[in-house]
């Protein structure tokens, strides 16, 4: 049995893993810690309903220190006494550029930093003393392959450079980590989950978000410590209108 704990659950990715961990036998995910800002949704409360002994609501923000302190503290009392085995990173923001690079505001580029890896860094950090207690020792960071240098040319003229850069700031990050856990017994990687149908991703997206997320809890329940300090990429048939190639490789950082 394994413990989760997701950030960014409320709604697109993080919802959609949170009910297809919890499609497993409860022998194989035991809990599900389901972290969002706002848990009161209707969809967060149909899983309380149909899942109440596996799945707990966590309120909390990513960017929000002392709120990540009472996390920790209500996943402890929840865990009776053992370790969190997978953390699962999330929560993310995403923001237009206009005007270019130079046309970047400093306020968008600090907010969505603050986000997508100064609020990994409050995570991973604040909840690193339980996953040192579990069975796993698993952390995955939602990245995106607009963050690897390799693919940068491919993506010069997108309009969204502070969510790129941030990307490629949280890939760095996922790295140090993962070099330094290593021989704690850590697996910590980075995960592009593809372009899929969310609210973020648009519906002009490449896939569906159930697709996309079967296979990011593929990669979640078969990575071991040999894709430790990796940048996974998930697996999907191609198709004329796709933007991306899903071929199951490690990404380039």
């Amino acid at each position: 049995m394994a413990s989760y704990l997701i950030t960014g659950a409320s709604r697109g990715i993080g919802l959609e893993l949170v009910k297809q961990l919890l499609e497993l036998p409860a022998s194989q995910v035991s809990k599900v810690f389901a972290v969002a800002r706002n848990v009161e949704i209707d969809a967060i409360k149909e899983l309380v309903q149909k899942h109440s002994d596996r799945v707990i609501p966590i309120s909390a923000s990513v960017n929000n220190t002392a709120s990540l302190e009472k996390a920790v503290e209500s996943v402890k009392g929840k865990l009776d006494g053992q370790g969190l085995d997978v953390l699962v990173n999330n929560a993310g923001i995403n923001g237009l550029t206009t005007g270019g690079i130079k046309g970047m505001e400093v306020d968008q580029l600090s907010q969505i930093l603050d986000v997508n890896v100064i609020g990994v860094q409050r995570v991973t950090a604040a909840f690193v003393p339980l996953l040192e207690q579990g069975t796993q020792k698993k952390v995955f960071n939602i990245s995106s392959a607009l963050g690897s240098f390799a693919l940068a040319s491919y993506i010069a003229d997108m309009p969204t450079d502070a969510y790129i850069i941030s990307k490629t700031a949280l890939n760095m990050l996922t790295l140090r980590w993962a070099q330094q856990y290593a021989d704690a017994g850590f697996t910590i990687a980075a995960i592009s989950p593809g372009w899929l149908r969310t609210d973020m991703g648009s519906k002009d997206a490449d896939l569906s978000v159930e697709q996309g997320v079967s296979e990011v809890k593929r990669l979640i329940l078969e990575s071991g410590k040999e894709k430790n300090g990796k940048f996974l990429n998930i697996k999907a048939a191609k198709t004329d209108d796709m933007m991306w190639e899903y071929d199951g490789k490690d990404i380039a950082w």
